[in-house]
């Protein structure tokens, strides 16, 4: 800002030169100390670090704009002359039209926009989301009752867009992978679910609105606040852009206290009224129902597809003839009682899920296919970088499980086949990534867990969890039920093996702790044998030790009475342990939206008078694989339609057949809204023409042929260019025409 000095003072008085010289020595001092703490201290990527710097060079644009202001001022106020003046105004004026090249570069940065800023991002997904509804993709529920929040319904192509998904999936886990399906009631007894924990922990926060009793998800409510900061307010400095990064980094770590301590620090208060809020306390997400007549068995509607999987373990374990591993597989319906259903398909109260429950030897997570996938290179996220504020990076899965980023091999295997899965589905591979959880932000008994989160308008979306549960899931049903759920492996020779026994007094804990008592128990059960032993030593040392249970989020004394921790020697003709289970669950409507929004594009008419609509969908997904167009109204046209229409039916290929009157160029734009990657047009009674969607070449090929070459592309054998080098071009007109 020094240069704002001599600009202005080649004809000014010493007076005048005096006065400007005070206003400007306020905006030269140096910066204050940042009050960041520590783990701001970690290196950002260079996308942050372009974001942050951007923040800064505003800020001091604005001090220089203040400060060149004031100088104006005091110009007019001291009377100098009009030359004077008018250089001056002009400085102020350059620096003004550069602060507003620096804010539209801040703008895009934060927005991820090429310069549109956010608005782009939501012009997009509402031309998007207008196309799927008047498509019929999907519809909200009982529409003409003005529907009900979180509620949608499929339409036609949006049925079939679910469907080829769910058949792909089925194909590349369950045939693949020889797992055993399943399918299990929606109505789940409550006891089933108060094994599972549920009933007592399967919460969300909520506040309410103090004067109208409208209830909000806490953590939206926070999330918003921050994203509307960041995205919207370009004046905040760099220290507190960093400082809200962080808060949505860790949003599902904050407790309800520390949740509510951020609203009330930030101002937050109801989105429509702006009324004040409660404080957060826990909403059980499960619909509640009874089973049979006399409403004196409680049941749930089911808020996941596991739990039928688990209690039936032991008759799978059977049906696989006693061997482990195994994988159980279950596509379903799911129901969660969402607090503030929003963001269309991505946040419902019905949905379908699709989970996997692999069970494995806890020594043992090794996986006989892991080579397939080892070379596999993307997007991981782990917690170490979203601690220290970066962002994610593409890592050779083989390195993160070989430096223990991923816990095992079987869990590498899991993500590296999700990868794979939702890539060949459309998803985009810039905008899918794998984040690991916080270590706060698992369950006390995982041993590590991934999201595949995908990149929409609406920013990062959690589609899949790739979790290692451990052994809990089965423990627990085996402790409620009191049967068993266990494997066996028997040895050659009868072995003698030190065992470690853990013990917890359930009377005097039940004294100590009341309520809480299962917690301490499944904590102190889930130890491993180091932290064991040293809690052993520690009791005998000194009678009590502070131990931490995590579903409690607090340190409770334990006492010397309350646990027997021991190592037993004996002879065992085999081994019985209790499974652990790495669990990939599916969350297919969100999936299918996203693949939705990576797939939607406009390109010009041929007249460049309108923009149209085109869903890129891979031929693996698409709806309608192929639609049939006479040229023109022409009976022998519509003959040889009809004898293609039969042969596409044979070969299993989804088709329409097209004979409106319509230009080909409106029947073309039509099929290309719904996302149809092939055509064929009937111009001859011996050769058709097909034409790609996306690329709008044309070939010619005979009448015979033209359902064989379809379905040749979609089953995958070949691609669209291989069929282009095999077969002549049609090049007499535009595709459109």
């Amino acid at each position: 800002m020094r240069f704002l000095i001599p600009l202005i003072s080649s004809s000014i008085t010493s007076g005048h030169y005096r006065i400007i010289s005070r206003l400007l020595s306020a905006h030269l001092t140096k910066p204050q100390r940042s009050t960041l703490p520590p783990f701001f201290n970690c290196q950002p990527p260079s996308m942050a670090a372009s974001e942050e710097s951007l923040r800064k060079a505003l800020a001091e644009k604005q001090s220089a704009v203040e400060a060149h202001g004031n100088a104006v001022r005091a110009l007019k106020a001291a009377k100098a002359s009009k030359p004077e003046i008018d250089a001056a105004i002009e400085a102020l004026n350059s620096l003004k039209l550069e602060k507003s090249s620096i804010e539209k570069q801040l703008q895009a940065a934060v927005s991820g926009s090429d310069g549109d800023g956010a608005l782009s991002r939501e012009a997009f997904r509402q031309a998007a989301v207008n196309t799927l509804e008047r498509r019929l993709f999907y519809i909200p529920s009982f529409k003409i009752y003005r529907g009900v929040a979180g509620l949608y319904d499929y339409g036609p192509p949006g049925c079939a867009v679910k469907s080829n998904v769910l058949a792909f999936w089925r194909q590349h886990f369950v045939l693949e992978e020889n797992m055993l399906e399943v399918d299990c009631p929606c109505v789940t007894p409550e006891v089933v679910l108060k094994a599972s924990g549920h009933v007592d922990k399967f919460t969300d926060l909520m506040v309410k609105d103090e004067k109208t009793g409208t209830c909000y998800r806490a953590d939206h409510l926070l999330k918003d606040f921050c994203n509307e900061m960041l995205q919207k307010d370009l004046t905040i400095s760099a220290e507190k852009a960093a400082e809200l990064k962080h808060v949505l980094a860790t949003l599902d770590d904050l407790s309800a206290e520390a949740l509510g301590a951020k609203i009330k620090e930030y101002g937050i208060t109801a989105s429509d009224t702006k009324n004040p809020l409660s404080d957060p306390y826990p909403f059980n997400l499960m619909f509640q129902t009874s089973i049979g007549p006399s409403g004196l068995s409680p049941g749930y509607m089911r808020p996941e597809t596991a739990q039928g999987i688990f209690v039936n373990f032991k008759d799978l374990y059977y049906y696989n003839g006693n061997k482990l591993p195994f994988a159980a597989a279950q596509i379903g319906q799911a129901f969660r009682n969402e607090i503030s259903p929003r963001q269309g398909l991505l946040r419902v109260r019905e949905f379908t899920l699709a989970e996997i429950e692999h069970f494995v030897d806890p020594e043992d997570k090794s996986h006989p296919k892991y080579s397939e996938v080892v070379d596999l290179e993307f997007l991981m996220f782990p917690r170490e970088e979203q601690m220290c504020g970066q962002s994610a990076k593409k890592i050779r899965l083989g390195d993160a499980v070989s430096k223990g980023t991923v816990n095992n091999e079987t869990l590498g295997y899991f993500i590296g086949r999700v990868y794979l899965f939702l890539t060949r589905l459309g998803i985009d591979k810039d905008r899918l990534r794998f984040r690991q959880h916080l270590a706060n932000e698992m369950a006390h008994y995982a041993a590590d867990c991934w999201d595949a989160e995908i990149e929409c308008s609406y920013g990062w979306i959690e589609c899949v969890g790739i979790a290692d549960r451990s052994a809990y899931d089965l423990r627990a049903h085996s402790d409620k039920s009191g049967v068993p759920l266990v494997a066996a492996e028997k040895f050659s020779e009868p072995r003698e093996v030190e065992k470690l026994v853990i013990a917890p007094v359930k009377k005097e804990l039940g004294l100590a702790f009341k309520g809480s008592q299962k917690n301490v128990v499944e904590a102190l059960e889930a130890m491993n044998e180091k932290e064991a032993l040293e809690m052993k030593a520690a009791l005998e040392s000194k009678g009590e030790v502070e131990f931490y249970v995590c579903s409690l989020g607090k340190n409770v004394p334990i006492k010397k009475n309350m646990v027997s921790i021991s190592k037993e020697k004996k002879k065992e003709h085999q081994r019985v342990f209790t499974p652990s289970v790495i669990e990939p669950s599916f969350g297919i409507g969100r999936i299918i939206y996203c693949l939705f929004e990576h797939s939607f594009y406009t390109r010009p008419s041929k007249a460049g008078d309108e923009q149209l609509n085109v869903f890129r969908f891979p031929p693996l997904v698409a709806p309608i694989k192929c639609t049939v167009f006479p040229l023109v109204q022409n009976q022998q046209y519509e003959d040889v339609a009809k004898v293609i229409s039969k042969s596409l039916t044979t070969a299993g290929i989804s088709h329409k057949i097209d004979i409106t009157g319509t230009s080909i160029g409106k029947r073309y734009a039509r099929t290309d809204e719904l996302g149809v990657p092939f055509a064929i047009t009937v111009d001859s009674t011996k050769d058709v023409t097909i034409r790609e969607r996306d690329s709008k070449l044309q070939v010619r090929v005979s009448v015979e042929e033209a359902a064989l070459v379809v379905k040749s592309v979609t089953d995958g054998l070949r691609t669209w260019e291989d069929v282009w080098e095999k077969y002549p071009h049609h090049t007499s007109g535009s595709a459109d025409d």
